[in-house]
């Protein structure tokens, strides 16, 4: 690329051989002086078909749409290294966009991007909404579920969907968990001569001939029956489908403590039962992950469900009897086994799979299972600590204290 440009002159390897820039609806209207030489001096330029015709007044070099599917094309990027590349992504390259991908690949100092306004910025800035207060989730191609963590009253949200009928099936969702007095802006081919901005109330969806292009920002309402999802461990059982396994809520909220999740860690719940201490571990943060292990199908197909119904579809259901079916999974961070401790190698198999550093948290209810968590303890160390919970119920027609049985947790750290 020639020094003309003030941002690509360097006198230092490596060679930015890679220029990303991101265009608007608008096109070439609103690229700079820098951005468009990026583009006209390319040898190769890749892009979606819309981002190249776009920009097809100033591309002088090959045009390269992207192939389908889209994985390779990381790939046929890297092969044309050492030449003259461009290319056009859609506003801010990496705000859930194709810079994002492609810097897992070309280090940052062989690149050089030039952002456009998000979709999300133009949305926060058409509807006057703070950025850093406004909950900013991506649907497009990924499922609907993923709004339902962010949906408490009073909250603004700004949602990029996949397609036209994006706006109206998240309407219908709202709609249907309690939320239907939400106010629905849905914001269309922002920053181009195509601009248009609809509202409808989620219950009363009714707008028409939407855009493919859209951004829906949401002013959410809730009834007083909504399912909305606590920010602190500990959920109702009411709100998991079980069939009586389940981790009871006071106990969860403790696990989860002793678990201590911590940012971009994967956590193994063997003998899930619910799903729910996977399903609270990941909404603890968007980049914890989790993998369930039941033997039992029935219980195995009721946490994918609870899974979409909490907002977390990315919880990974493994079907299968431990410790046999942990074989080749991913490396946990932490391991919690709610059921089965007492299993012939259930504990072997777990602190032999835990990473140094990890947390390893056992839940008994048996004196059988107690037994063994005792045993470890004397031989491993770690903490013991036994939750005795009691509610008051009905004792004739008084209240009385009704005590659950009790459990007893093993915490333990891998050296």
């Amino acid at each position: 690329m020639p020094s003309a440009h003030p941002l690509t002159a360097e006198s230092a390897a490596p060679r930015r051989w890679l220029s990303i820039v991101g265009i608007g609806e608008d096109g070439i209207d609103g690229l700079s002086a820098v951005a468009r030489g990026l583009i006209a001096d390319a040898e190769i330029v890749f892009g979606g078909k819309r981002h190249l015709e776009l920009a097809r007044s100033l591309v002088r070099g090959a045009m390269r749409p992207w192939p389908s599917p889209f994985d390779r094309a990381p790939a046929e990027v890297m092969e044309q290294r050492g030449r003259s590349v461009c290319v056009l992504a859609s506003g801010d390259p990496f705000l859930y966009g194709v810079g994002s991908v492609l810097a897992r690949h070309v280090d940052s100092g062989e690149m050089l991007v030039v952002p456009a306004p998000s979709a999300f910025s133009l949305a926060a800035a058409r509807m006057g909404w703070a950025l850093p207060d406004t909950a900013l989730v991506s649907l497009h191609g990924r499922a609907l579920d993923l709004i339902r963590p962010h949906l408490h009253p009073g909250a603004h949200v700004l949602a990029l969907t996949s397609d036209a009928d994006g706006p109206r099936a998240l309407a219908a969702l709202l709609s249907d968990n309690g939320f239907g007095g939400t106010r629905l802006t849905v914001l269309e081919a922002l920053g181009g001569p195509h601009e248009r901005v609809r509202t409808s109330a989620a219950a009363k969806f009714n707008l028409v001939d939407v855009s493919p292009l859209n951004v829906v920002a949401l002013e959410v309402e809730a009834s007083a029956d909504a399912r909305i999802l606590s920010r602190a461990p500990g959920l109702p059982d009411a709100l998991f489908e079980h069939d009586g396994q389940i981790t009871k809520r006071e106990v969860r909220a403790i696990t989860l403590s002793s678990l201590a999740p911590r940012k971009g860690e994967r956590l193994w719940d063997i003998g899930a039962g619910s799903g729910s201490v996977s399903i609270e571990w990941m909404l603890a943060d968007p980049s914890l992950r989790a993998i369930s292990v039941e033997r039992h199908p029935e219980r195995a197909a009721r946490i994918r469900r609870n899974a979409a119904a909490f907002g977390v579809p990315g919880l990974e259901v493994v079907e299968g009897r431990a410790p046999d079916c942990l074989k080749g999974l991913s490396v946990p961070d932490a391991i919690f086994i709610g059921g089965g401790a007492a299993e012939p190698g259930m504990i072997d198999a777990a602190v032999a799979a835990l990473r140094s550093g990890g947390r390893l948290v056992v839940n008994a209810v048996t004196l059988e299972t107690e037994a063994v968590l005792l045993t470890r303890h004397a031989s491993h160390g770690g903490e013991l600590v036994r939750v005795a919970l009691s509610r008051a119920d009905h004792v004739g027609g008084k209240f009385g204290w009704r005590p659950a049985m009790p459990v007893t947790q093993w915490l333990w750290t891998k050296p």
